[in-house]
């Protein structure tokens, strides 16, 4: 076996054609699109090459046939609650399942961080935002949702043999957004609709400066400083609305308002893995009109949970059922085209928000990915992600 750094834009598409190639014939396999793949690795699109560099390797055998490939990563914006050391990360990990492979892989990466002076590394993780290519799935492998990392289940063996242990696990959580809700859910409700401060909206595309504002509002207030998340600026999220808008389903974002002022959002999108599993990748012209076609023509029955938050002084006070009946308006009826519904994924260290989710009725856990740490010192006390509190 051999590695291989990636110098030419030859190599990228190889580095795109492991991923492929060896989980095709996987069951629930999605195929990314390459577009968003090779926007992690272009730093004129990923702003996390102004304060961070990469790396990335293909492994070939004998034959020179591609059996696996690995990024690695330094951020200096990477960090956790708890870290006392530079921690690097290791993501867009793919191989075949060999033990002896994953090894030379993992070695690469390793030996790169420990020349950059990090300490551990983190994996699978992107490098970039949380919401995307973060974690490895362990749990529940069914049909990934947009941009979420998908692998066998052998790739737990492979990480956790080399000597990682995990970090944190990821859980994500399912329902039939046309189920019953818990009648406690109406009772807090009740509390809220009947008084005129409150309110509950939804997003309206033809105002998204004004959304986009709330969202920072909520965000900052909810997240930011937890968990590694870092204070968003509204420049930043009117661009990430103005992505979404074709995509974008007014009926599922909501925003709570109290006095005018926002108080809380759920945001929600359809799942376009449901759509972007015809395009084989590809996104091209002929690509985005055949997706225009499948859009208007095939009914995507998911929808996926991306921002659930409260701001503080409204927590634990009954404002996620308000907003939560008010959704349900709308998805609960035979109005609403959609059956399944999936939220992204809540860190198990966040135990509130996790007792949040698991009160609003008949919802389960639909799948984990774990974020993996090792820590280069074998001899140093392994910590897993602290609490929040």
């Amino acid at each position: 076996m051999q590695l291989q750094e990636i110098t030419n834009a030859a190599e990228s598409r190889d580095f795109i054609r492991v991923n492929v190639e060896l989980l095709q014939q996987v069951p629930n396999y999605i195929r990314p699109l390459d577009k968003d793949v090779d926007a992690v690795f272009d730093p004129a699109r990923n702003k996390a090459f102004r304060h961070g560099i990469c790396k990335r390797w293909l492994l070939k055998d004998n034959n020179g046939k591609l059996i696996g490939r690995i990024a690695a990563f330094v951020n200096k914006k990477y960090k956790n609650k708890g870290d006392d050391g530079a921690v690097g990360g290791i993501g867009f990990f793919d191989v075949i399942n060999d033990q002896q492979a994953a090894d030379m892989l993992f070695d690469v990466a390793r030996h790169w961080l420990l020349q950059q002076g990090m300490q551990a590394m983190d994996g699978p993780i992107n490098f970039g935002e949380r919401d995307r290519w973060w974690g490895l799935a362990t749990e529940g492998f069914q049909e990934p949702l947009y941009c979420m990392n998908y692998n066998p289940p052998y790739y737990k063996e492979l990480f956790e043999n080399y000597g990682f242990k995990p970090f944190f696990n990821q859980i994500c959580f399912g329902m039939d957004p046309r189920a019953p809700k818990n009648p406690k859910l109406f009772e807090r409700h009740a509390v809220y609709a009947s008084n005129p401060a409150f309110k509950v909206i939804t997003i309206r595309k033809n105002n998204l400066e004004k959304f986009a504002g709330d969202f920072t509002i909520v965000y900052n207030k909810a997240w930011a400083g937890h968990g590694g998340m870092k204070e968003l600026k509204k420049d930043q999220v009117l661009t990430m609305f103005r992505m979404m808008k074709p995509v974008m389903d007014e009926r599922i974002i909501w925003f709570t308002y109290h006095h005018e002022e926002p108080i809380a959002m759920f945001i929600n999108l359809p799942d376009l893995n449901q759509w972007f599993k015809y395009l084989d990748g590809q996104f091209n012209l002929l690509h985005k009109l055949k997706f225009l076609w499948i859009k208007k023509t095939k009914r995507n029955k998911k929808f996926t949970g991306i921002a659930f938050g409260i701001v503080p002084e409204f927590q634990a006070k009954g404002i996620d059922a308000y907003m939560i009946i008010e959704a349900d308006k709308f998805v609960g009826t035979t109005q609403s085209p959609y059956s399944e519904y999936e939220m992204q994924w809540i860190g198990d260290f966040n135990p509130k928000m996790i007792n949040v989710v698991e009160n609003l009725g008949d919802v389960f856990r639909s799948r984990t990915l774990t974020t993996y740490r090792y820590l280069f010192d074998r001899m140093k006390e392994f910590k897993p992600h602290p609490v929040l509190v």
